[in-house]
């Protein structure tokens, strides 16, 4: 027989309770839009793989902890190339704990991605001081490498001028629009043929990469979802600080209340 407890115990989850019989019922329903999604996310992801590309005429040459390195440098032995957008500007005092949230997921992934072919670079606008400072304190072993002295993150659309900011008119996640702050996150792809050819093939930004991080998955399926406060991922932080009382989350934590 259905019950229906609210509150007490349950710290204010006010799902039904109901038989074993019941909830099967209830599940199976749930399981065919699940499979529905699966199905439509590999229709969608086969089509983002036949996505023209663009062909990158421009030269960037980055700040790493060796010394200097070109965009084609970032590839190492690979043909594709995966760019972490990292909100982490030249004024800030640390980087965003969203993209430090990715970072954390990212770790246990890179031995995979290097054995398919894949490199995985971190890019922000902090100079590489900063950078190499932040990544120690957060125990990371991923490549990360500085954009300042380049036109890398304006160009893709993850960096913004202060009149930018400032009127509301900025271009992020393919439209104009008031981003709030003076950085913001992403994920960019390129691939480069046997010529040495280097092609941006995708892009997504905001909420657009979630799905990379396994965590976010996961949090999904509990009952509290994302555990998320007022719409804001106030829940996230630097890994060093959840034993601290609560500031304002990542995009807050700079200059202002983002949510992608």
């Amino acid at each position: 027989m259905e019950k229906t407890v609210f509150g007490g115990g349950r710290n204010g989850l006010n799902n039904r309770v109901v038989t074993p019989e019941e909830w099967l019922i209830a599940r199976k329903q749930l399981l065919v839009k699940e499979k529905e999604l699966t199905r439509r996310r590999d229709q969608l992801n086969a089509e983002r793989r036949e996505l023209p590309w663009v062909m990158i005429d421009k030269d960037y040459v980055f700040e790493g902890p060796d010394g200097k390195v070109t965009l084609a440098g970032l590839f190492g032995k690979h043909s594709q190339l995966v760019i972490r957008h990292f909100m982490f500007g030249p004024e800030w005092k640390e980087g965003c704990p969203g993209c430090s949230f990715a970072a954390d997921n990212m770790e246990g992934s890179l031995i995979h991605l290097d054995n398919h072919d894949i490199s995985y670079v971190t890019v922000s606008r902090a100079n590489i001081g900063q950078i190499e400072a932040f990544k120690k304190r957060m125990g990371w072993g991923g490549r990360w490498v500085s954009s300042l002295d380049n036109d890398f993150n304006y160009d893709f659309h993850v960096s913004f001028t202060a009149d930018a900011v400032k009127s509301g008119q900025a271009y992020y996640n393919y439209t104009v629009q008031n981003v709030g702050i003076d950085e913001r996150d992403g994920v960019s792809v390129f691939y480069r043929d046997d010529n040495g050819d280097i092609f941006h093939t995708y892009s997504t930004f905001g909420r657009g990469s979630e799905e990379l991080l396994a965590t976010y998955m996961l949090l999904d399926l509990t009952p509290k979802g994302r555990n998320e406060l007022n719409d804001q991922r106030d829940w996230v932080r630097h890994h060093d600080k959840y034993k601290e009382v609560p500031a304002d989350s990542c995009c807050h934590s700079q200059k202002g209340t983002v949510r992608p």
